[in-house]
């Protein structure tokens, strides 16, 4: 018994991990400079948290004090942040959370954690593929283009707890913006950063112009009640309600949890790693917070449960915005894509990292030799997304993301505590400044919004694990490089 449970949690040698990464580098290429990092991060975080989530967490849960809601959840995001570069900048492989909790907590829980983090991206994917489809067929329709309702939306729907179908088929523009990202991913990082770049340089310039020519269209009566009242139940309005909220938005802030997936293709991840993530952090936060000030002032909070907000928010505003509808529509379907591109790397990344490992079937370990792409890591990346985002609703994706999230971050920051004590040697380019005090924040503020999602969402998200636990005592642990040695 003592031996098995010694296998469990043996952990990587932190050394070996980094000479590895070193002199192999498992065939990826570090091609990534700070710049690319930075807009990475931006072109993750920024979309479908701020293009869709915010007027679904608006109407449902928070109301203007939404802003609140964004608030609290930088608060957890920045905490997390300073952990993440560290971890990022002392350990720069391929991985994330998964790669850190290998050499602090051992293999079952890095295991576990690695099957978290492939609920997070594959369904932060699929979430964000729904989202970029609600808004082609708003922009289509401006076109005068409808499509068939059988290809419209998801085939399954969820209210008030209950499954039903749709009478779709499959939400057919979000299988096809998945099936562009792989292509893309496929080609290389290089080109794949290249095209993200110009992405997140369109999709900033429209965010500002639908903040700042938005500002003069705001009725501050849609501003009051600015907390609305609780209708008597956890989470729906009031304080509870933006605590909720803020677990929900959480989801908006991943991009930079996918960041710490490519340090092993970033050049110097030793310098340019925590940059990246903080500095894109700090820009997103302040266009969140803008965004829904202004989303809230223009259109009042109940009528804001729909697939593009922001798009109802310029229609409203009658013939002095009319001219800005195409722009913010074409700058959402271009800033969602450039989400699903950093998502679905990250999640490749994943695949790839547990693979190396021994974990998952030497297949998706397999890096082409000439483009330096994980390659059928991204395609069964590309296809689990492909099939998820077709089949299910916007709302179940998204407070599903926000747990595995939240869930990932809390590791992170106990992660990093433990690695100060245990292995206080080790050279850290960058460390977290009141290392007992920011980390232990960190921890309190994500598990306190997963206490705020509702229990449907938990139940998700053990069903989910349970699997996870299962492959691994099926497949996993057999497999795995260390038990073997």
């Amino acid at each position: 018994m003592k031996e098995f449970f010694q296998n469990l949690f043996r952990k990587k040698d932190i050394a070996a991990m980094l000479r590895e990464a070193e002199t192999t580098n498992g065939g990826l290429r570090r091609t990534l400079t700070a710049t690319n990092l930075v807009a990475l991060g931006i072109g993750a975080i920024i979309g479908t948290g701020i293009f869709v989530i915010t007027g679904q967490a608006a109407a449902q849960y928070a109301g203007p004090a939404l802003t609140i809601s964004f608030v609290i959840s930088a608060l957890g995001c920045v905490f997390a942040g300073f952990c993440y570069a560290e971890f990022a900048a002392m350990i720069p492989v391929s991985g994330s959370v998964y790669s850190y909790s290998y050499t602090t907590m051992g293999e079952f829980l890095a295991w576990f954690i690695g099957w978290d983090l492939i609920l997070e991206y594959l369904f932060a994917c699929s979430t964000v593929a729904v989202g970029w489809s609600g808004y082609m067929q708003s922009l289509l329709h401006g076109w005068g283009i409808d499509l068939p309702q059988q290809l419209a939306q998801s085939t399954l729907g969820h209210i008030n707890g209950e499954w039903f179908f749709t009478g779709s088929i499959i939400n057919f523009p979000a299988v096809c913006i998945v099936a562009l990202i792989t292509s893309l991913l496929l080609s290389g990082i290089r080109q794949s950063a290249w095209v993200n770049s110009v992405i997140v340089v369109i999709k900033v310039a429209v965010i500002l112009m639908f903040i700042g020519f938005g500002l003069s269209y705001i009725d501050t009566s849609n501003w009051i009640p600015y907390i609305p009242k609780n209708t008597g139940e956890y989470g729906n309005f009031g304080w509870s309600g933006i605590m909720r909220g803020a677990a929900v938005v959480f989801f908006a802030y991943l991009g930079f949890d996918a960041l710490s997936t490519a340090a092993q293709e970033t050049k110097r991840p030793q310098k340019d790693m925590h940059r990246g993530i903080l500095i894109s952090l700090g820009i997103c936060t302040l266009l969140y917070v803008s965004v829904t000030a202004v989303l809230t002032g223009i259109v009042n909070y109940s009528e804001l449960n729909v697939d593009a907000p922001i798009a109802l928010a310029i229609d409203r505003a009658g013939t002095g915005l009319a001219w800005m509808s195409p722009l913010i529509k074409l700058g959402a379907i271009a800033g969602i894509s450039s989400v699903i591109l950093v998502m679905m790397m990250g999640q490749s990344r994943i695949y790839y990292a547990i693979s190396k490992d021994g974990m998952l079937p030497k297949l998706f370990s397999k890096v082409t030799v000439k483009r330096g792409v994980p390659q059928n890591a991204t395609i069964f990346a590309g296809s689990a997304t492909g099939l998820i985002a077709g089949l299910f609703p916007l709302n179940v994706l998204g407070e599903l993301v926000s747990i595995g999230t939240l869930m990932a971050f809390t590791i992170v920051c106990v992660s990093v505590m433990v690695l100060r004590k245990t292995h206080p040697e080790l050279k850290r380019p960058f460390k977290v400044p009141l290392v007992w005090l920011i980390p232990s924040l960190g921890a309190f503020f994500c598990l306190l919004q997963m206490v705020s999602l509702p229990w449907s969402t938990w139940l998700r998200l053990i069903l989910w694990m349970l699997v996870g636990i299962v492959i691994y005592f099926l497949y996993g642990k057999w497999h795995s490089h260390i038990r073997k040695k």
